[in-house]
């Protein structure tokens, strides 16, 4: 069976290798120069490593589950971190119960109220209510308006602009309910993890057991249009031509989906309204250590960047060639000019933000501030948001939805792009047999669509 596959992220490269796995060829077409999509890594010039900032939490069972397949096991490595909080100029340690007893933005009722809404996102499991209530409503009602107007709003104002009054308490649901996956059940210290050798690792293995069951990955690839004839099956128009396929699925987002694919195939009628978040990503390579935590949340408007990740508190400076790695994060609407704005205009903004909170830093072991970007990287989980997904079936029984727009009760990770694949496998396996003498051509991935 030929099954054409548009996106060459991880979620297509995974879909590709389970595929795979299953007995179809495969071959992969991406429309950039890198496989991988938001998990593809950069040329940091003295060493190689990821585009954005992931780690690995002890409870991401498919995520784990997939390096073990792909024996990666034993490069999987796990550190103890820490969490810090700026606010009014100076920076907090909230790692441990006492250091949050002690954090002075929140009195103890307020404390006791947040320890309890944490609690309880922990425990809830049927987050469908949770779509239909306003998010700054549902948290002022559950730890009370002194707590959210000192720490949720600053923060929600940081992550998501004024738009976060257009979400469903969806989000911060399922943001909490992560938030616990990395801590130990024991000591409850937060522990993250990472590959050796960074996402580079993942998708370099993906690519070499896709060609070993007879597979091609290709690059720079654009689909153009992607319809049916009067028959079974779907064809696709790309720049090396038209191919046809017994069954195609898309996973890139959705207002590509819009431009290739007719309405013989799909229909958008609420799905073409998701909103994306995309991000500005700026990268800091330093010779010395800039904070100790993993994460530092930002509750300050003056500062340009949505938070500070401390990625060599997670991966090792032997991983990255001596040198320290911090990610500077914006998240933004996917339209916002700040999305398309010069590199060197974003680096000031963000080196001026650094300077204003770190006022008595030696910066003369800076390197570099490499600036990233993506324009899709989530939906905006508005409220009422699991009307407008679409379904994985659509008009066509030979055509498939699959992306990250229905990621309605989580947050976007990788450990939720395998898991979504894997229940797709298992839903459409049937479907996807075919006997293997009628196997005359690969299965082909293509790569995230696009139009210029």
């Amino acid at each position: 069976m030929r099954i054409g596959i548009v996106g060459g992220g991880l979620m297509g490269l995974v879909l590709a290798y389970r595929l795979a796995a299953k007995g179809h060829c495969v071959t992969v077409l991406e429309r950039d120069r890198q496989l991988g999509g938001l998990a593809t890594y950069h040329d940091y010039g003295a060493f190689v490593w990821d585009r954005f900032y992931h780690v690995i939490l002890p409870s991401d069972i498919h995520l784990i589950s997939l390096l073990s397949d792909l024996g990666l096991a034993a490069k999987l490595r796990w550190s103890g971190t820490s969490t810090g909080f700026y606010v009014d100029g100076r920076v907090f340690s909230i790692s441990t119960s006492l250091e949050f007893l002690k954090f002075p933005l929140i009195s103890l009722v307020g404390k006791a109220r947040l320890a309890m809404t944490m609690l309880y996102c922990a425990w809830l499991s049927d987050w469908k209510r949770l779509d239909a209530i306003p998010l700054d409503r549902w948290l002022i009602r559950m730890c009370g308006r002194a707590t959210y107007s000192k720490l949720w709003q600053p923060l929600l104002l940081a992550k998501l602009g004024e738009h976060y009054k257009r979400v469903s308490a969806v989000f911060i649901w399922a943001y909490i309910k992560r938030l616990f996956g990395a801590r130990h059940s024991t000591a409850q210290r937060e522990s993250l993890g990472y590959v050796s050798g960074g996402y580079r690792t993942v998708l370099a293995r993906l690519d070499e057991e896709i060609a070993a069951a007879g597979g091609d990955a290709r690059t720079s690839v654009a689909v153009r249009e992607i319809g049916t004839d009067s028959g079974p099956g779907v064809w696709i128009d790309h720049d090396g031509g038209r191919e046809h396929f017994d069954k195609v699925i898309f996973t890139s987002p959705l207002d590509v989906l819009g431009k290739v694919a007719g309405p013989d195939l799909v229909g958008l009628d609420g799905g073409g309204r998701v909103e994306y978040l995309g991000v500005v990503c700026g990268v800091l390579v330093t010779r010395r250590p800039l904070m100790p935590f993993y994460v530092l949340n930002i509750a300050e408007p003056r500062v340009p960047f949505t938070g500070i990740i401390g990625m060599s508190n997670v991966a090792p400076i032997e991983e990255t060639g001596g040198r320290y790695v911090t990610f500077l994060p914006k998240y933004v609407i996917s339209d916002d000019p700040l999305l398309r704005a010069p590199d060197e205009q974003v680096r000031a903004s963000f080196l001026e933000g650094l300077h204003f909170m770190f006022p008595d830093r030696d910066w003369s072991d800076v390197e570099t501030l490499h600036i990233n970007r993506a324009f899709k990287v989530q939906p905006l989980q508005v409220i009422g948001y699991s009307a407008l997904v679409p379904t994985v079936a659509t008009r066509h029984p030979d055509f498939y939805v699959l992306n990250t727009s229905q990621f309605v009760n989580c947050t976007l990770n990788n450990n939720e792009v395998v898991g979504a694949v894997d229940a797709f496998v298992r839903e459409h396996e049937a479907g996807f047999r075919e006997s293997r003498a009628a196997v005359s051509s690969p299965v082909t991935v293509f790569a995230e669509a696009t139009i210029q």
